[in-house]
């Protein structure tokens, strides 16, 4: 994970992005703002006072009121909305005052993720957006060195076979953005070339056809059971024309259940590092913590929304 980790870091100083924090009553915050700082990972702006003193606060409440009047939202609902500091920060975001936001330290997934949805929307062609993880397993023999992506983990509780595909397609970018190497994806289900049937097992099979049309470039496969997707010997036996062969670096999960159930499991009995849920498929990079994290994790979901930030930007 460290060479990863190192190339990722590299990434982000090649070209400093501003990234805003709004949790500076974490002292995992501050001693990761200052690391960041220090190291050129990012320009680091600290939300340190309360947004209802910000001098931006009151054009924030505008803009944020004519975006959401239509759901029903009141001037003064727009207020007290904008007055949460995960709001405030993303209208940083949408404003481009700064590039990117971490947070989630001292917040849910979904606290940190609504605000995301609500105001900077999903990219151009984009239904949805989804989430990732970058998962490092210690035998560097799986996946790419080791590494995988696994979605969709944190947000889509049952996507179709159309949003099955958008999130594959999402994971296969942001693997080219963060990992390098070449993307190869799988549908993960309980069945293997047909071994299974299912209401479950025709949503993957549809959605791998979805992404077939769409993206012929990629390599994907689907529907496949996990152990066929990651280990060569298995796949022989399972599917000897498969195209994967044992070697898939994306994992994509037909429901948030099983995303969910699996990076944990694979973070506690296999000793994986787990970083995310990161959030992929928006215009501008907004990105989760583990409420349990450390310092050096904040650290580097800061170079990786750094990293985002960057490539959306070279982008348009």
């Amino acid at each position: 994970m460290k060479q990863l980790i190192d190339k990722i870091y590299q990434q982000a100083k090649s070209s400093t992005r501003k990234i805003i924090l709004v949790e500076p009553e974490d002292n995992r915050i501050i001693e990761a703002c200052k690391i960041a700082t220090k190291e050129k990972i990012a320009d680091i702006t600290l939300l340190d006072i309360t947004p209802k003193k910000h001098q931006l606060f009151d054009q924030f409440v505008n803009q944020f009121y004519e975006f959401r009047k239509n759901k029903g939202v009141s001037l003064d609902q727009a207020k007290e909305i904008i007055s949460n500091p995960l709001y405030f920060g993303t209208m940083m975001v949408k404003n481009q005052i700064v590039d990117g936001m971490v947070a989630g330290a001292n917040n849910t997934s979904l606290e940190t993720f609504r605000p995301a949805l609500q105001i900077i929307k999903t990219k151009p062609g984009e239904s949805i957006a989804s989430s990732f993880f970058i998962i490092q397993v210690p035998d560097n023999n799986f996946g790419y060195q080791g590494t995988f992506i696994f979605s969709d983990c944190g947000l889509n509780i049952n996507p179709t076979a159309e949003e099955l595909s958008q999130i594959a397609y999402q994971s296969a970018h942001s693997f080219q953005q963060l990992v390098g190497g070449v993307p190869k994806i799988a549908m993960l289900s309980y069945s293997t070339n047909n071994s299974g049937t299912g209401e479950s097992v025709d949503k993957v099979i549809k959605a791998t056809k979805i992404f077939k049309q769409n993206y012929p470039e990629f390599i994907i496969e689907g529907e496949i059971q996990s152990d066929a997707a990651i280990i060569p010997s298995i796949a022989q036996k399972k599917n000897p024309k498969s195209q994967l062969q044992g070697l898939a670096n994306i994992l994509i999960f037909p429901n948030l259940d099983a995303g969910n159930i699996a990076y944990k499991l694979v973070e506690r009995l296999g000793k994986a590092q787990a970083f995310g849920p990161l959030l992929q498929g928006i215009n501008q990079p907004i990105n989760d913590l583990s409420r349990g994290c450390s310092i050096n994790d904040i650290v580097t979901t800061i170079a990786i929304t750094s990293v985002q930030a960057t490539s959306n930007l070279l982008s348009k």
